[in-house]
């Protein structure tokens, strides 16, 4: 067997075991690529408690309840279903009900979302485009402002 020949077995060899663990990154993501679920979305997936991945909607009006020290209560709602969430921690200064979130975190075996991460839009105009994007097709998203 010559250099070229060798050389291009190995070329070959490499260019398949890439591909081969590509394509098992890609399946092993296959659920986590989506930005976020919905309260609509969870309860139809039947997430396992303790699996992680992003929740996203309005907080809905009159769910926030702040506790001892820094947890605070509230619940997020695509007006279909609405999921409880707990965080312990300093939620965005813009946070407020009626506004959209994205949240980060873990259904617990109670039902209830344990965030420990919170994204609330920057200004009175802005709504993360995903949770607008599902607001739209759901027929709740009634803001004729543009989307940024």
């Amino acid at each position: 067997m010559t250099r070229k020949q060798r050389r291009g077995i190995l070329i070959g060899t490499c260019l398949a075991v890439l591909a081969i663990a590509v394509g098992l990154v890609l399946f092993a993501m296959r659920d986590s690529i989506v930005f976020f679920y919905s309260p609509s979305e969870v309860a139809e997936m039947q997430i396992e408690p303790g699996q992680r991945f992003r929740l996203g909607g309005l907080v809905e009006m009159g769910s926030v309840v702040r506790g001892e020290g820094t947890t605070i209560r509230f619940a997020i709602t695509d007006q279909a279903k609405t999921l409880p969430v707990t965080y312990t921690g300093v939620l965005p200064d813009l946070f407020r009900e009626g506004q959209g979130v994205v949240a980060e975190g873990s259904l617990e075996p109670n039902g209830t979302f344990h965030a420990d991460n919170v994204l609330a839009k920057h200004d009175e105009n802005y709504m993360p485009p995903e949770v607008a994007k599902k607001l739209k097709e759901q027929g709740v998203w009634r803001d004729d402002a543009e989307v940024n």
